[in-house]
C-alpha cells in the first residue's frame, strides 16, 4: 500500500487550504479505532474530513460521511467536547519536509486559535494529538508511554514535542546539477537507493516514479548512467521541486498506485481529495475482506469438520441400530433349540427359520442355551433404543451441516474484493454466525448493521431481472420481502446455494430460455457449480416456507418444478463480459 508521503500531503493541504478554511465543525465521529471523521461547513458547501492513524493507511483528506451507528470511542468523544461548534481557521505543515499538519480552531475566523489539532501522518509511529493554545495535551489517539518509547512520550496533561527532526539533506532547488549528481553518484549504488540516501523527504513513490519517467531502472548502477541520463533525471528532479513550490498538482491515478506530479498517470483529472479518499478505502477494505473472509474460512471449515465427523459416528451407530432384528433372530434360533445346548459350547449352527441356510451362532461358554438366548434379546432392545434416540440427533446434526454448507458456499461465491459490496456482504455473513452462536460476540456490542448490501442482478434473453442472493441474509430478504406474487423462485434441488428470483411484471410471461437462464443462474451460485448440469427446482415465493426456529437461508417449498441448469454456460458468459 503506498504511503503518503510529503509531495501527496503538500498537495492535500493545499487544496483544503483553498477550499475549506474556513470551515465551522459541526460533528465528530470516530469511525474505527484508526479513524475519525470531522464535518465541516464552508458558505458553500458541506462535507467530512477524515483523519486517519492507520499503520499503513495514515491520511488526511475530505472523505465519505460516516455510517449510521453509535460512536463509542472516548476520543471522539473528547474532541466532540472540545471542538463542537469552533471554527477550522487554519492548516498547515508546521514544516516543508515533515508530515505532521497542524489544525487550528478557533471561536470565529480571525481570532486567536483555541485548539490545535496536530495530525502525524509517521507510518505505525502516526498519531493525533489534541493540544490548548499553549500547547498542552488535552487528548491524543495513542498514548505513548516511557516504556514505548524512549525518545519521546505523548501522553494526556503534558506539553505537546514536535517528532524529532529529520536529519540529513533536503533537495533544494537552487542546487545545481553538478553538485546533485555528485552526491547522488559519490558511493555507487543502485539509482533508487543513492536517492533515498542521498536527501530526506524524497519517497521511495516519487523515486520510483522519476526514475521511470526517465525511461531507466530503479535497480541500475549510478555507474552505469551516461550524461543523458543524468540530465533527463535532473530536469524531472527539478520538476518536483518547481511543483512543491508551485503547488500545481496533477493528480492521477498510475498502474500500481497515485500520484499528484502527472507522471506515468492512467487517469487523469482527478480530485486530489476524491483520489485519496477512493485509494485508500479501496486498499483497506481490501485488507478488511482478506482477512474477515479468512476467518469465516477457517471458522466454517473447523465446524463442518467437527460436524462431518459427528454426522459419521450417528450414521454408524444407525447402521448397528439396522443389525437389531439380527440380534432377535439369533435369539429366536437359540430359544426354539435350546435342548440342542451341551456345556462348554462356543458355538451353534442352526438353520434359518425362512431360507434355511446354516447360520453360526457365537455363544458365552459360561451361560446355558436359554442365557445366550436373553443376551441376544438385550443387544436387541438396546438397539432399537438407540435407533429411536439417534435418529433425531443425526437429523439435528444434517440440518446444522446443511446450514454451514449454505454459508459456505455464499463464501466462495465471494472470493476476490471488487467493491464495498463484497466487503459488506462477508461482514453481513459474520454477523448471522454471532448470531447463531458460531462466531463470539465482539466485547463492545454494536448493533446490526443498517445499510443491506443488494444482490446480484442479471437479464435474461428476453430482458427480465435476475436477482441473486448473495447471503443468508439477502436469500431471506429476496424470498419473504422482496419477491412479488408474479415472480418465480428458484433454488437447486437437495444442494446449497443462492435463492434465485426472476421478476416479472403482472402480465408477462417467460418463455423457456428465461427459464433455463434464471435455473442456470442458480446453479451457477451453488454447492454444485463444477457439475456439467445440475437440477433446479422453481415455484411461486407463495410456496416457500420457512419452518419454525429455521437458520436464516433455509426454506422448504413445495408445487415446485425441475429444471436442469447448467452453470458453464454463466462461466462462459461471465469470462467474455469481464
Amino acid at each position: 500500500m503506498q504511503s503518503v508521503d510529503v509531495t501527496t500531503l503538500t498537495a492535500i493541504c493545499h487544496d483544503l487550504q483553498t477550499h475549506w478554511i474556513p470551515a465551522k465543525v459541526e460533528q465528530v465521529y470516530q469511525r474505527d479505532r484508526y479513524t475519525i471523521s470531522i464535518a465541516l461547513r464552508t458558505l458553500k458547501k458541506r462535507s467530512w474530513l477524515t483523519i486517519s492513524w492507520h499503520p499503513q493507511a495514515a491520511r488526511l483528506c475530505m472523505g465519505d460521511p460516516p455510517p449510521r451507528t453509535p460512536d463509542t470511542f472516548t476520543f471522539s468523544d473528547q474532541l466532540r467536547h472540545q471542538l463542537n461548534g469552533f471554527a477550522l481557521t487554519a492548516l498547515t505543515m508546521i514544516s516543508p519536509w515533515e508530515r505532521v499538519v497542524n489544525l487550528q480552531f478557533a471561536k470565529r475566523p480571525g481570532d486567536e486559535p483555541v485548539w490545535h489539532l496536530f495530525v502525524e501522518i509517521m507510518g505505525k509511529y502516526s498519531n493525533v494529538i489534541l493540544t490548548d493554545n499553549k500547547q498542552q495535551i488535552v487528548t491524543v489517539a495513542h498514548q505513548v508511554n516511557a516504556n514505548q518509547s524512549t525518545i519521546r512520550t505523548v501522553q494526556t496533561g503534558q506539553p505537546y514535542e514536535l517528532p524529532p527532526a529529520l536529519t540529513g539533506t533536503f533537495p533544494k532547488l537552487e542546487e545545481t546539477q553538478e553538485r546533485w549528481q555528485e552526491r547522488v553518484s559519490l558511493i555507487p549504488g543502485s539509482l533508487k537507493k543513492q536517492l533515498l540516501n542521498s536527501y530526506r523527504g524524497l519517497s521511495p513513490a516519487v523515486a520510483s516514479s522519476m526514475i521511470q519517467k526517465a525511461d531507466l531502472q530503479s535497480q541500475i548502477s549510478t555507474e552505469m548512467l551516461i550524461e543523458k541520463d543524468w540530465d533527463k533525471l535532473y530536469k524531472l528532479w527539478q520538476f518536483w521541486l518547481e511543483t512543491l513550490q508551485t503547488k500545481n498538482f496533477e493528480p492521477g491515478y498510475t498502474e500500481d498506485g497515485y500520484t499528484v506530479l502527472g507522471w506515468e498517470t492512467i487517469e487523469k483529472n482527478i480530485n486530489i481529495q476524491t483520489l485519496i479518499n477512493n485509494y485508500y478505502t479501496n486498499e483497506i477494505n481490501q485488507e478488511k475482506f482478506k482477512q474477515l473472509r479468512h476467518q469465516l474460512q477457517q471458522k466454517l471449515k473447523s465446524c463442518l469438520k467437527k460436524l462431518y465427523s459427528k454426522a459419521n459416528n450417528f450414521q454408524q451407530k444407525m447402521q448397528q441400530s439396522s443389525e437389531a432384528d439380527e440380534y432377535r433372530k439369533k435369539g429366536d434360533l437359540l430359544m426354539a433349540h435350546s435342548y440342542l445346548w451341551e456345556p462348554g459350547m462356543n458355538s451353534m449352527t442352526l438353520n434359518d427359520f425362512e431360507t434355511e441356510k446354516p447360520i453360526k451362532i457365537p455363544l458365552n461358554p459360561e451361560k446355558n442355551g436359554i442365557q445366550n438366548a436373553q443376551l441376544f434379546y438385550k443387544k436387541h432392545q438396546k438397539l432399537k433404543r438407540a435407533k429411536g434416540v439417534v435418529e433425531p440427533l443425526l437429523k439435528e446434526v444434517q440440518e446444522e451441516i446443511n446450514y454451514l454448507e449454505q454459508v459456505e458456499d455464499s463464501l466462495q461465491q465471494i472470493d476476490h474484493y471488487h467493491s464495498p459490496e463484497d466487503l459488506q456482504t462477508l461482514e453481513e455473513i459474520k454477523e448471522e454466525l454471532i448470531q447463531q452462536n458460531y462466531l463470539p460476540s465482539p466485547p463492545q456490542q454494536t448493533p446490526n448493521i443498517p445499510d443491506e448490501s443488494q444482490p446480484y442482478q442479471h437479464k435474461t434473453p428476453s430482458g427480465f431481472e435476475v436477482w441473486i442472493g448473495r447471503n443468508n441474509r439477502q436469500n431471506d430478504r429476496l424470498t419473504f420481502r422482496t419477491a412479488g406474487d408474479y415472480d418465480l423462485w428458484f433454488h437447486t434441488q437437495e444442494s446449497a446455494g443462492s435463492h434465485v428470483l426472476l421478476r416479472l411484471e403482472p402480465g408477462s410471461k417467460p418463455n423457456e430460455a428465461d427459464l433455463h437462464c434464471a435455473a442456470d443462474w442458480a446453479a451457477y451460485y451453488s454447492r454444485a457449480r463444477q457439475s456439467e448440469q445440475v437440477p433446479v427446482v422453481y415455484t411461486e415465493p407463495k410456496y416457500v416456507y420457512k419452518p419454525k426456529g429455521a437458520k436464516p437461508g433455509m426454506v422448504i417449498y413445495k408445487r415446485e418444478r425441475v429444471l436442469w441448469g447448467q452453470p458453464h454456460k454463466i462461466q462462459c458468459y461471465l469470462k467474455n463480459q469481464g
